[in-house]
């Protein structure tokens, strides 16, 4: 059913960076949600892993010093979820991998192998793009972190350098500190599908509720990788929690994003749905930051 070559267990974050050396066509499998499926329709026969599912240090979610909330790449969709930092200050991100497969994926898959695995339609990564994420990185030079929209390199492919495996993602303090955001999947079933097309969006208001300070919105299966939409954003800062001016925020993504035909939707229907849920995305951000729009 599986043809895997050998399975090699990693006792710690060095340990797995030796073995990946070691063997350098080898695969990281953590929860093994993607590449078991991917080794059973012989995509992968015949190939070497290393297991990192074992090493708890990479798991939870922490304050760093510098307020930056720290994501373990091994922690699982539930376990995002359910935590109490995530739920109190990027609740956002908590709704979107939720709507990850269904609850046995949400209970093995890892944030770390769903970015890791570079694809568009990943959604946790549209909203990760939305919150400035940081990729942090260990390999046999040491520690880098890596800007998420740097990470992505194109389709199905990341910055992930020999000997490297992902061991954190950080959402800066000033990138949540301040914003309210939401998430939209747009899929054929309500469960056990990935996105046709996914929208988030954060925003951060005036004192006086009435203006939006600050804008991002970002995109999955809207171009080869996931995307902001720069034009938008600036389009939307400074301006005031009008219908007028949110429609015309959504409007201006259309100059950004780049979706493709296929066998799920047409490039054209994908354009309107991205019009249409960045308009609702915002309006529900600007709700949740205690905003008020004026039709």
């Amino acid at each position: 059913m599986y043809d895997i070559k050998a399975l090699y267990e990693a006792q710690s974050v060095p340990h797995a960076i030796e073995l990946l050396l070691e063997h350098p066509n080898a695969q990281i499998i953590a929860g093994g949600s993607d590449v078991l499926v991917q080794i059973r329709e012989g995509k992968r026969a015949g190939c070497e892993l290393v297991s990192i599912y074992g090493l708890d240090e990479l798991r939870g979610v922490r304050y760093e010093e510098d307020g930056a909330i720290r994501i373990g790449s091994l922690t699982s969709f539930s376990h995002i979820t359910r935590d109490p930092i995530i739920q109190e200050k990027i609740n956002v991100l908590g709704q979107a991998v939720d709507q990850v497969g269904g609850p046995q994926i949400r209970n093995i898959g890892t944030i770390g192998g769903n970015t890791c695995n570079g694809v568009t339609s990943a959604d946790s990564a549209s909203t990760l793009f939305a919150w400035d994420a940081v990729i942090e990185l260990t390999g046999p030079e040491g520690v880098r972190r890596v800007p998420i929209q740097d990470f992505y390199i194109k389709a199905g492919k990341v910055d992930l350098r020999p000997g490297e495996i992902q061991t954190g993602i950080l959402i800066p303090k000033v990138a949540y500190e301040g914003y309210q955001g939401h998430y939209i999947k747009y899929a054929m079933r309500n469960a056990m599908d990935i996105a046709t097309t996914g929208c988030s969006v954060n925003v951060k208001l005036s004192p006086d509720k009435a203006v939006m300070e600050d804008v991002r919105i970002a995109y999955g299966v809207a171009g080869p990788i996931p995307m902001r939409s720069a034009t938008a954003e600036g389009r939307a800062k400074g301006r005031p929690t009008t219908a007028e001016e949110i429609k015309a925020f959504a409007q201006t993504v259309l100059e950004d994003i780049n979706p493709r035909d296929s066998w799920r939707a047409a490039k054209e229907f994908r354009q309107h749905i991205a019009v249409v849920m960045a308009e609702r995305a915002l309006r529900e951000s600007i709700r949740l930051a205690g905003g008020v729009i004026h039709e």
